[in-house]
């Protein structure tokens, strides 16, 4: 079994999902893939077991009965991946917004550099988004400034939705107790990261809108999470975040870094 799990949540995604299996399959380094397809009308799920024939030990199918949520999507995964042993876990969309070949240098961030969490970052070196409409930038640009500005958690790209988890950071987090299913979802699994003080790299990526199919963003998920970061802080203020053995092995304070940084304690 491959040490790496590409986990891939979708919904009406037909026209993405055969190309970025196969791109993923097709990197020098072999990751495994998850699909989680959230009752695709389209029949994107078809698509996947079709594929599951000819890669039936590297393509996984976990069908869900409607459109439950990103969040739930993830944690989904998350669970199938450390029941399987999996020792990196990745996010990522299945639009190519994230290039797949960006999936090697956040492998290298977390098994070669040591790294807990490495972060696909939009604005870790400026402003790397193509395609994107100005008014989608400046919001998703100020959303990550608001959150470092309620938090104060020192991350560029506090949104960004491409990452690779170790999998002692899935086993510490409670999965249980994630509050948020959309756009919160990704602000609040890396704040749970950074307070029980995993160490964090952010990778600059380039971050490309998709060419196929349709966008799920709505103005419902991004309200959650404006007003969700303020509950999410608040909430912090009442509880601890001490982590256990064995999920404490190579804890080192928390701290977070550009690619080139050095990492440096930050206080909670």
């Amino acid at each position: 079994m491959n040490k790496g799990l590409v986990l891939i949540p979708t919904y009406n995604e037909r026209e993405n999902a055969e190309l970025i299996i196969r791109k993923v399959f097709s990197l020098p380094r072999g990751f495994d893939v998850l699909i989680i397809d959230d009752g695709s009308p389209d029949g994107t799920a078809g698509i996947v077991r079709t594929l599951q024939q000819e890669f039936p030990d590297r393509l996984f199918l976990e069908e869900r009965s409607g459109k439950l949520g990103l969040g739930t999507a993830y944690i989904h995964g998350f669970r199938w991946a450390l029941a399987r042993g999996y020792e990196y876990v990745f996010e990522m969309d299945a639009d190519f917004s994230h290039n797949p070949d960006d999936l090697l240098r956040l492998y290298d961030a977390c098994a070669v550099e040591g790294y807990d969490l490495a972060i696909g970052s939009r604005y870790i070196q400026g402003v790397n988004v193509v395609n994107w409409p100005m008014d989608r930038v400046l919001m998703s640009w100020f959303a990550s400034a608001y959150v470092r500005m309620i938090t104060g958690m020192p991350i560029a790209d506090a949104t960004a939705g491409f990452k690779c988890y170790t999998a002692r950071v899935l086993r510490t987090i409670p999965l249980d107790r994630i509050r948020f299913v959309g756009y919160a979802f990704q602000i609040e699994m890396k704040w749970l990261a950074y307070k029980y003080g995993f160490r964090i790299k952010e990778v600059p990526i380039i971050f490309t809108d998709r060419t196929r199919g349709t966008s799920k963003m709505t103005k419902g998920i991004f309200q959650e999470a404006f007003f969700g970061v303020v509950q999410m802080k608040l909430s912090s203020l009442f509880r601890t975040f001490d982590r256990v053995a064995p999920a404490a092995v190579g804890a080192a304070g928390p701290a977070v870094s550009a690619q080139t940084a050095t990492p440096a304690p930050e206080s909670r």
